[in-house]
């Protein structure tokens, strides 16, 4: 694998890691605010949903910007946001911050998949796309764990401000090791629109909403389902957080394994194995151990669908592929935000900790249904081709003899 892949890793690691220490910091945050548990899950859903509009947006305005120069415009911008949020006097302040920080994700992650596929041979795009995210991955076994620790003990400002100083890192990384790859010739603006004709784009897209979105649904309230269901002390956080993280960083190199093998069996598997987890975490929540393999079990099987849903975007989209993989970053962070949203509604409507957990559940066994419903449309529409591509010969034989 080329280099310049752990340039963009190094960039995934300071994004990964202010998206997802929020998570063990909830408690610490509304505390210090005067908020609720379900208000301050808003830092989640507010950070998903700039991720939703800042994909499509940041990556219509970095059209006409070298790839290269637009990675690091994007890092001065996540640098930006987490000093805002690291200082922000008000909730609403830390929100705005989260929201400018969160703009330059989705652009990142979509453009950054582009040029790490256009690094390797076409038989090796998965696994260079999971290299990148394995960034992300990382990021929940070392830098949220060690967020979290610094946030509980030494204030949470702390963590936001070393989470800036990460951007500074992956801004110089890419400055020194990622290429000046030049853009490709005749695709324009409305080549890149165009691919959302795609009825196939759209439904990998559904199914990206829909699958990850199950595993925000738990992991976004893991802090209080802890310590409050599972009986963990507010110390303990921080290792659960590590087992996730672990579990993500394997079911990422798994993924992207597998689908530059078999794209769809790999997402059958984990979608409809992440269903059935997720509905027994509502059990499984309740003992410390049992409670513990669970998370890490979520993490591996949440991130194994990334790697073969971003490439299945990238080849049904195929010749303009750049908004449309940042847009699926976008529906990743969609996917977050909806099911974060439903977790804290359940919570507020009485039905308990462990309530999110069901909403994940349903979320991704319709990740999974997509993904069945995908398949069938791609042999249906083969099929349709074969016929008609048969046909035609013998159409015009018959012609000529009439």
């Amino acid at each position: 694998m080329p280099l310049a892949l752990l340039a963009l890793a190094i960039g995934a690691f300071g994004i990964g890691t202010t998206e997802f220490v929020i998570m063990g910091l909830l408690p610490e945050v509304a505390g210090d605010f005067g908020v609720s548990i379900p208000t301050a899950g808003l830092l989640v859903t507010g950070y998903a949903l700039g991720v939703v509009i800042g994909a499509p947006l940041m990556t219509l305005l970095g059209t006409k910007v070298p790839r290269k120069r637009m990675l690091m415009l994007l890092m001065g911008l996540f640098i930006a946001g987490n000093l805002l949020s690291a200082l922000a006097p008000a909730f609403a302040v830390m929100l705005i911050g989260r929201v400018v920080a969160s703009l330059a994700h989705g652009a990142f992650f979509g453009i950054g998949s582009v040029v790490a596929a256009e690094l390797v041979a076409p038989q090796k795009k998965a696994g260079a796309i999971a290299m990148m995210f394995t960034g992300l991955t990382v990021a929940n076994v070392v830098g949220v764990p060690l967020g979290t620790l610094v946030g509980q003990h030494v204030g949470w400002r702390v963590t936001f401000g070393i989470v800036a100083a990460l951007g500074v890192i992956g801004l110089a990384g890419i400055a020194k090791l990622v290429p000046e790859l030049p853009r490709p010739e005749g695709v324009h603006l409305r080549h890149e629109v165009a691919a959302f004709k795609n009825a196939q784009v759209l439904l990998a897209m559904a199914m990206t909403v829909l699958g990850f979105g199950g595993v925000f649904a738990a992991i976004t309230y893991i802090a209080p389902m802890m310590t409050h269901v599972a009986g963990f002390a507010d110390g303990s956080v921080t290792w659960l957080l590590v087992l996730f993280g672990i579990g993500m960083v394997g079911g990422n190199l798994i993924g992207g394994k597998f689908a530059d093998r078999a794209l769809m069996p790999m997402l059958y598997v984990s979608l409809g194995a992440l269903a059935l987890v997720l509905a027994l975490f509502t059990l499984t929540a309740h003992n410390k151990i049992a409670a513990a393999v669970t998370i890490a079990l979520i993490g591996a099987l949440g991130f194994a669908t990334v790697p073969p849903l971003q490439k299945r975007v990238l080849d049904q989209a195929h010749g303009a592929p750049t908004l449309a993989s940042a847009v699926n970053i976008g529906a990743f962070n969609l996917g977050n935000a909806l099911s974060a949203w439903l977790g804290g509604l359940v919570i507020s409507a009485g039905f308990g900790y462990t309530a999110p957990n069901w909403v994940g559940a349903v979320l991704a066994a319709a990740a999974l249904v997509l993904a069945v419903l995908s398949a069938v449309l791609e042999r249906r529409d083969a099929a349709r081709a074969t016929v008609v591509a048969a046909g035609a010969p013998s159409g015009r034989h018959a012609a000529v003899h009439h």
